[in-house]
């Protein structure tokens, strides 16, 4: 089931992603989802 919460989450992490590519450091961004993503399974 998908949630709000679960939605609002996922806008936020799109959100910090955006802000660390906007930083120059993509690839620190995508080490970093991928790592979160590992988290929670």
């Amino acid at each position: 089931m998908y949630t709000i919460e679960m939605a609002y989450a996922r806008m936020r992490e799109l959100q910090d992603l955006a802000n660390r590519s906007r930083a120059h450091q993509p690839a620190t961004a995508v080490r970093a989802k991928k790592q979160r993503a590992a988290k929670k399974r």
